[in-house]
């Protein structure tokens, strides 16, 4: 008999340490999908996580007189002006549908739930510079886009090119007004604001179309008038001339019984005739800056 070499007695030394194939099989087949259902658990939350971390807001902010990195987001105020984005975008698709009246209505809901996002906000000391941005996004949406594309799918698109080139001058001043806003804050009287507010020129689109629809107002007159009206909006955003802000208002102090009343009658006057009180009420106000601003001209002259 040949003696063993010492490769052969390495390789049947290997082999008798090892299990038969069928414990191995059996064993294998029973200790993978552990193996497998772990890994995957724990890919899952590295990618849950790693999400979480790469789209999170991250904002520097001073506090007590230190500067510390906030993450997240406040709810409250964001949830308002989340819904005052819904309503303008719902307007948008309310107009192209030839819902005119919705979609008017709908603009004057984002107008009073613009105005409630930032009071929210300071009431509950919830201001951030996100809130910020994207309320100014969210208006640009629903006092730049909806205005002109609501006026335009209704009567302006009959005048031809000029039809869309004053909807699109009216969407860019809106864009122009809010850009110049934004970097006017803190410089500014807070009294007054430079040019007429986006949610005014809105308004008064919104108004126009509400009550010139309503009365099937379609003639080549009334398309003149609508086209005057959003240019004259949408030029006198960006514009230098002041108007009233209402910011210096104190609701907290107490105030004739006779205001109350007024503010009664005025509720009961809009319900008569919403589309038509609304136009001359925001027709008023959007006048107001130019008297006023001659009003001042005249009396420096003098």
């Amino acid at each position: 008999m040949k003696p063993m070499t010492q490769d052969a007695r390495d390789q049947e030394h290997s082999n008798s340490e090892q299990p038969n194939s069928g414990q191995l099989d059996k064993a294998g087949k029973a200790e993978q999908p552990d193996n497998a259902d772990q890994s995957e658990v724990v890919g899952n939350e590295d990618l849950a996580t790693a999400f979480l971390r790469e789209t999170e807001v991250v904002e520097e902010t001073v506090e007590d007189g230190k500067k510390i990195r906030r993450r997240g987001i406040y709810l409250l105020p964001n949830l308002f002006t989340t819904s005052a984005l819904f309503a303008g975008f719902f307007a948008v698709v309310a107009g192209i549908n030839g819902e005119f009246t919705s979609a008017a209505v709908a603009i004057f809901i984002a107008m009073v739930l613009d105005g409630l996002d930032g009071r929210v906000a300071r009431m509950t000391n919830t201001q951030s510079e996100f809130g910020a941005e994207y309320d100014s996004l969210a208006d640009m949406i629903s006092f730049g886009m909806a205005p002109a594309l609501v006026a335009f799918t209704w009567i302006l698109q009959d005048i031809g090119k000029t039809g869309w080139v004053v909807a699109f001058l009216y969407v860019a001043c809106a864009a122009l007004r809010l850009a110049r806003f934004n970097v006017q804050i803190g410089s500014v009287d807070k009294k007054w604001f430079i040019g007429l507010p986006s949610p005014s020129a809105a308004a008064l689109v919104a108004a126009s179309v509400w009550t010139f629809h309503s009365f099937d107002a379609d003639a080549f007159g009334f398309k003149l008038l609508m086209l005057v009206v959003v240019a004259a909006a949408g030029v006198l955003m960006v514009s230098n001339i002041r108007y009233y802000s209402f910011k210096d208002l104190d609701f907290k102090k107490p105030v004739p019984f006779v205001v109350l009343l007024a503010i009664v009658l005025a509720f009961v006057m809009i319900s008569v005739e919403p589309s038509v009180m609304l136009l001359l009420l925001f027709g008023t106000y959007v006048a107001s800056g130019p008297f006023l601003a001659v009003m001042r001209k005249a009396k420096t002259k003098s």
